[in-house]
């Protein structure tokens, strides 16, 4: 319904980070000060996983090339697509503007469709899709969502579809085929949220959601049918939130995930606030997700049913992470963060305990980098600047960036 569509106050750059940063300290104070911090001693001194690492990539990153990116050597970038502009010389298919999370799929004939959200507002957002052939040329672009609004992450699931997440109050998930064949299909057994990201745990069967608010929570989903070939039934079951207690959590089904009369994070009173949550991605039994307003990076053990907290820019004088916000898997295991601000980087936290830039844009200081994600091959890496050199959501441009990842 147009009245559910909203569109994002616009606020200059430089008082976004401002405001961030104030917002930031303030959360802090006033979750402290009722208890809802979750920052117990078992949590805020795990650092032992990921230490702060000033090397960057070995050899460095070295100066822009002529895209503005700075890359270890080896490694390369193209431009694929620009807001507003074809991506493929002659369509009528513009690429959409302020492009946010993102990811990849394969294709039968040996090629790959990118897909990516358009964080646009009034109904003017959606998913857009690149595709490319096996040899890596861009053959076709179109949409696969549309008439959706700030639509921000997302997730892509192991039976090919991606899930687009609107971050609004009243925000739905939409499950879309990066073919562009089948219509989007709403999923509001997702819940109704101002939804930020998803991931699929493919062993356990379940969906993992993030949102994007101060006091948003974490979820998970658990279909009513049991899956068919690997294939989940998104269209019912039971979402539930997180309460951590001792670095545990535990679960609590939503009375109403519809939210028709009580928002979902208010639903269950003693549930665990993440302020601010952003990316989020499953590997290998661990959920990892990140919390924009105190800048840390969490992973949750699904088997051990535990939680704690990998990465905070509060232990560094100098961190080299800041501005956490999607999250995506390197071939190599390392968790990559890209920065919303910050230094406009794609920062890994490697298990040995580095953390370090794999790339950074320069010159685009009103944006922020947006989904990160590799193509089968795992040679190349898709991702945004969503808001381009001069910090307009029309300006986005979204790269790639080849080389030995793996």
């Amino acid at each position: 319904m147009a009245s559910r569509r909203l569109l994002r106050p616009q606020t200059a750059p430089a008082q976004l980070r401002a405001d961030a940063l104030s917002r930031r300290d303030v959360l802090r104070c006033a979750l402290a000060a009722t208890g809802l911090l979750i920052a117990p001693a078992g949590l805020s001194t795990c650092g032992a996983l990921v230490h702060q690492a000033h090397a960057e990539m070995p050899g460095g990153l070295g100066a822009p090339d002529a895209n503005g990116v700075r890359l270890p050597p080896g490694f390369r970038s193209r431009i694929v697509a620009r807001s507003g502009e074809p991506a493929v010389p002659g369509s009528l298919y513009r690429w959409p503007g302020s492009p946010d999370g993102g990811a990849c799929f394969a294709t039968a004939d040996g090629g790959w469709v990118y897909v990516a959200n358009s964080e646009l507002g009034g109904g003017a957002g959606g998913v857009g899709a690149l595709r490319f052939n096996a040899s890596a040329e861009l053959v076709a672009a179109y949409p696969i969502l549309t008439g959706t609004s700030l639509n921000c992450a997302g997730g892509a699931t192991p039976w090919g579809t991606w899930l687009s997440c609107e971050e609004f109050p009243e925000g739905q998930v939409y499950e879309c085929d990066p073919l562009g064949r089948a219509p989007a299909v709403l999923r509001p057994a997702l819940g109704t949220f101002q939804h930020e990201a998803a991931a699929v745990d493919p062993v356990g069967r379940r969906v993992y959601l993030t949102e994007d608010e101060p006091h948003g929570r974490f979820y998970r989903f658990t279909p009513a049918a049991s899956a068919v070939d690997g294939h989940l039934d998104l269209s019912a079951g039971t979402l539930e939130v997180a309460e951590v207690v001792e670095g545990t959590v535990r679960w609590h089904a939503l009375p109403d995930p519809t939210a028709a009369r009580v928002p979902t994070a208010r639903q269950v009173p003693h549930s665990t606030p993440f302020p601010g949550s952003e990316g989020i991605a499953w590997s290998n039994g661990i959920v990892y997700f990140v919390t924009k307003y105190d800048d840390r990076v969490w992973a949750y053990d699904i088997a051990a049913g535990t939680i704690r907290v990998i990465y905070d820019d509060d232990r560094y004088a100098h961190p080299v992470l800041t501005g956490v916000d999607n999250v995506a898997i390197a071939p190599n295991g390392d968790v990559l963060v890209a920065e919303d601000g910050g230094h406009m980087q794609i920062v890994a936290l490697s298990p040995a305990g580095a953390v370090y830039p794999i790339l950074q844009v320069v010159g685009h200081t009103g944006s922020e980098i947006a989904g990160p994600a590799f193509d089968p091959s795992r040679t190349r890496l898709y991702f945004s600047s969503q808001r381009g050199p001069h910090g307009e959501m029309s300006e986005g441009i979204t790269f790639e960036v080849s080389g030995p990842f793996v």
